[in-house]
């Protein structure tokens, strides 16, 4: 999510209250209430990029797709709060993870990258929205560049936990394979675009028509709902090669940040 300074509270509407039969519920009274969370883990994924993991007992539960609201607060009482998308799939598991990029001057995302270790404790609350929320129920394709891959990794990593068989596709852009956030885990269900650098053999360039264009010539029964994340500009770059390739424009959800 976007790295913007908040300084004390800030009201929010309740979220949807979702319902997914079999699986999870996401109430909103328990999204509206701060939890500690305590760090337990802290794996890099890129130069840039880490992603944490906390321990948050009470969390009500979430959906691939949805963001969190996460407070620090210094000792003389100051609060800097940010909005973060949530990486991990639902599992009931009492834990969650967000992958946050080290943003030059950012206040908590330094934190993280140079202060925190397991043991130190946040506020979260959530989980917040619902419009870029995937329960699983339809094909999904995934359009995403830089940290705009972490709410779709979730939904990447819930589609394998639970193995659905709806069809599920991600194209996603990098500048270089060493920036490639969760190198590591993508499999056969994604297609990667490097924009500066890439191996020997690997076109180097922009995300295309020909990319996208063969997921729209060869859609599921019903088509695909498209999930878009990324920067502005990547965010209306990709929506229209996905509308030029026949995607309805009521069937893209997007996340921009920056």
């Amino acid at each position: 999510m976007t790295e913007t300074a908040t300084a004390g509270t800030t009201a929010f509407a309740p979220p949807t209250r979702f319902a997914v039969p079999g699986r999870i519920e996401v109430g909103g009274q328990a999204a509206g209430v701060w939890q500690t969370a305590t760090v337990t883990g802290i794996r890099r994924e890129t130069p840039h990029a880490a992603t944490f993991r906390f321990a948050v007992p009470a969390w009500a539960g979430h959906l691939p797709g949805q963001h969190l609201m996460l407070r620090l607060t210094a000792a003389d009482g100051y609060t800097a709060q940010r909005h973060y998308f949530l990486a991990s799939a639902p599992d009931g598991s009492g834990h969650i993870e967000l992958t946050l990029d080290h943003v030059p001057g950012g206040e908590v995302s330094g934190w993280f990258h140079t202060v925190a270790r397991p043991g130190d404790t946040v506020e979260v609350r959530g989980p917040l929205s619902g419009f870029f929320a995937w329960p699983g129920d339809r094909p999904a394709l995934l359009v995403g560049a830089g940290s705009g891959v972490v709410p779709l990794m979730s939904m990447v990593r819930h589609h394998r936990n639970r193995a659905l068989d709806v069809p599920l596709r991600m194209v996603v852009s990098a500048r270089s394979p060493e920036e490639l956030i969760y190198a590591r885990e993508l499999g056969a269900e994604t297609t990667t675009v490097f924009t500066r650098a890439a191996p020997r053999g690997v076109p180097v360039g922009r995300m295309s028509a020909a990319h996208v264009a063969p997921l729209l010539a060869d859609q599921p029964e019903g088509g695909w709902e498209a999930y878009v994340c990324g920067s502005n500009g990547f965010a209306e770059h990709a929506s229209r090669l996905l509308v030029a390739a026949g995607q309805p424009v009521d069937r893209i959800r997007i996340e921009r940040f920056g």
